[in-house]
Order: C-alpha cells, then sequence, then structure tokens
C-alpha cells in the first residue's frame, strides 16, 4: 500500500456515515422552501449548532434587499431569510470559499413533505440531494480535514445562503464578497449525473420583467383613442425571440395583463429567460434589449420599465479551473471513485464565484437524482464518498500549490 493509497483510507475512516444520514434526515424533516421564513429560521438553527463545531466565528447575516413586479406593475421588497457565514483562520496566507444553500424548491404547502426509503441505499425526500445531502458533506469534509497535521496550513469561509433556488439575489454580494481573492472554490449541489459526474462549464441565465403601460379605451366606441399593451407586449416577444442565436436562447414565459374584452388593456407584464453561453452573449442582449424596447415604445406609444437582467453569468473553465478539476479527479482515483465531467445548461452559485475569478468545481455535493421533484433522492453511500473525497482534495491544497 503506498502512501497516497494509505491516506484515502485514514480519510474514510474519519467519516461517519450515520452521524451523516442521521442529520440529513431531521434537516430535510423541516420545509425550507425559499419563502418559508420559518422553516429557515428552524434549519439555519440546526445548521449553525451543528457548524460552530468547527473552529472560528460563525454568524448569520442579513439578506440583501430584493425587489419584484407584482402581477398589477408595482415593484415590491420580497423577504428572504438569514445566511450563515463561518470563518476559520482568516489569517491564512491561502483561504478557500465553501458554499452550500439551506432552501428548497418545495413551499410550506407542497405535498412533497416525508422521506422514504426507496431500497437499502437510496432515500427520497425534499432536499435530501439538492442539497441537503451537500450541506453534510461540507461540515464532515472539513470535520474530517480539520483532524490532519495540515489543517492550520489553510483558512476558509463557509456560506450558507437562503435563497439559491431563485437566483441567490438576496446573497450575491456576500458571495462576491467572500469569493474576493480566495485560492479556490467548492460548491456542494448535487452530481451532474447519479454516477457523480460533475458540471464542468455552464451557461449563464438572467430573469426578465418587463412592464408596459399602454392607455384604456372602449372597444367598440374608441379603440384607437387607446394604447393596447399587450399588443405591445406580443411585438415585444416577436423581437426579443428573434435575438436568439447559436450561444444565446431566449424563453418567454408569461405575458400577464388586461381586462374586460370589451376594454382595451392599459397593463401588460412580459415575464422572460435567457440563457447566454458566454460573457459575450450576455452583453451582446443586454444592449439589444434597450434598442428593441426603445422600438417598441415609439411604435406603440407605451411606458416600458424594465426589471431584472443576468443573474448568473457564464460559468467557462479556464486553465487554472480544470487543474482543480484534475485535482479532484486524482483523489477520487485513490479513492477508488471514477470522476468523469460535462458541461450543463444549468446554472448554481458556481456561477457567480467563477465571475470573480476564482476556480470552481460546483457540484461536490451528493450522489442522486430528479431534483426540483416529488422524485428527489440521494444515494445515501454517497455522503461518506463525497466527504472523504473533498477532504482529501482539501489535504492536497494544503498540503502544496497545485493551481
Amino acid at each position: 500500500m503506498n502512501a497516497n493509497t494509505r491516506n484515502a483510507a485514514h480519510v474514510l475512516g474519519r467519516v461517519d456515515g450515520d452521524t451523516m444520514l442521521t442529520q440529513v434526515k431531521d434537516w430535510a424533516a423541516i420545509n425550507s422552501g425559499t419563502g418559508n421564513l420559518g422553516g429557515l429560521a428552524q434549519v439555519a438553527e440546526k445548521l449553525a449548532s451543528a457548524f460552530a463545531a468547527l473552529p472560528g466565528d460563525l454568524e448569520l447575516r442579513e439578506p440583501a434587499t430584493v425587489t419584484a413586479i407584482s402581477e398589477d406593475g408595482e415593484e415590491f421588497e420580497k423577504p428572504h431569510g438569514k445566511h450563515i457565514v463561518l470563518r476559520v483562520r482568516p489569517e491564512a496566507e491561502r483561504r478557500l470559499v465553501f458554499t452550500g444553500h439551506m432552501d428548497t424548491v418545495f413551499p410550506a404547502d407542497h405535498p412533497f413533505q416525508e422521506l422514504k426509503w426507496l431500497d437499502d441505499e437510496v432515500i427520497n425526500g425534499p432536499g435530501t440531494a439538492d442539497m441537503k445531502g451537500g450541506l453534510c458533506v461540507i461540515l464532515h469534509a472539513l470535520t474530517a480535514f480539520e483532524q490532519t497535521s495540515n489543517a492550520g496550513r489553510i483558512g476558509y469561509d463557509v456560506m450558507i445562503n437562503s435563497d439559491e433556488e431563485t437566483g441567490s439575489l438576496a446573497s450575491r454580494a456576500l458571495i462576491e464578497e467572500l469569493a474576493r481573492d480566495k485560492y479556490a472554490a467548492l460548491t456542494y449541489e448535487p452530481s451532474a449525473l447519479p454516477d457523480g459526474t460533475l458540471a464542468h462549464a455552464r451557461g449563464g441565465t438572467g430573469n426578465y420583467s418587463i412592464t408596459i403601460h399602454g392607455l384604456s379605451a372602449h372597444a367598440g366606441r374608441n379603440p384607437h383613442d387607446g394604447r393596447n399593451a399587450i399588443v405591445a407586449a406580443s411585438d415585444l416577444v416577436l423581437q426579443i425571440t428573434d435575438l436568439a442565436a447559436d450561444d444565446i436562447t431566449i424563453n418567454p414565459a408569461k405575458i400577464e395583463g388586461g381586462a374586460a374584452n370589451n376594454v382595451v388593456p392599459d397593463l401588460a407584464i412580459l415575464r422572460f429567460n435567457i440563457r447566454p453561453k458566454s460573457t459575450d452573449a450576455m452583453n451582446r442582449f443586454d444592449g439589444q434589449l434597450d434598442a428593441v424596447l426603445d422600438a417598441i415604445r415609439v411604435k406603440h406609444g407605451v411606458r416600458i420599465h424594465r426589471h431584472g437582467g443576468v443573474t448568473r453569468p457564464p460559468k467557462p473553465v479556464d486553465e487554472t479551473a480544470q487543474k482543480l478539476f484534475d485535482l479532484v479527479k486524482e483523489c477520487g482515483s485513490e479513492l477508488g471513485q471514477t470522476i468523469k465531467w460535462q458541461s450543463t445548461g444549468g446554472v448554481c452559485d458556481g456561477n457567480n464565484i467563477a465571475a470573480c475569478g476564482v476556480p470552481v468545481v460546483d457540484t461536490m455535493g451528493v450522489r442522486g437524482g430528479s431534483i426540483h421533484s416529488p422524485d428527489e433522492f440521494m444515494i445515501v453511500p454517497s455522503l461518506v464518498e463525497r466527504a472523504a473525497l473533498s477532504a482529501l482534495v482539501l489535504e492536497r491544497l494544503a498540503s502544496g500549490d497545485h493551481l
């Protein structure tokens, strides 16, 4: 047995799978949909208690102010839960950042609330894979790492936000603050595939709400005196979809507004999503949209208010980030794990971290699947597998210059 194999065996021996499963089941039993502030507070309390076992200072951070557009076209403030930040050895020369989220896509009134075993190794439950299992991997990877002789050589921040599932608008500034000047980052979304495949390069995403104010009139007596906001919104849909290209997709999702059939509608709200594959595509669309909105204003005689924008920039994988992927693969091999990766159209906080110039692997969480549905599942042995993988990666990063 060579030194690397012995070290990998020691790492596995420091991970307590039974405790991990108990914690995941406990955390997943509490509904923590992004809008369920009470449930988020309960989960945050449990997470804070668990992560307090690590050295460092833990605090709850207030969410940033986030606004949205209501169905009547008014801007309003959306409340969010607090975020958890743990800082360990902030004076260290080499520092890392670990991120995860406590929120799920399942609101408090969603029928998917219970956990059940699908077989001896697979459990079905809300947030088990995405990503209360991932939070448990962070905790136990760091717990195992802190038992090594090299632990004192690096410092790290852990950030657990409450709003990742809705775009991290209330935590984006916090992510950027913590990512700044970090050596590397790991994020604990579940693996891209149940076999443990990692997400590699990612596209970006943006959500927009365009409010159009027209002028009401009688549809029979004087329709030409009105300014039909629904017609303007429909024209806008056709014009923005013409901006789609090989490097960007545009999805008009919803038009709201209108009233009785005999009234020219004076309000419409168009909500749409974009998926740019590159930063150039993201910036190009932003400028093109302004020009289209100006043209719609003139053509239809309406007022327009633009809300929203890109929330996750595209995440290319540069040379330094690839070295981090290669290190994860090497550590996986030492643990008997086959690590692969593939590009994906999905997005996560890893996009925002990469935009800060920090190399990141963002699917270091558990193996599982069917996330965002009542069929969501977690493969239980992957709790130990992935915790050991992260702990070994940390040992390598602490022991030498790998990036």
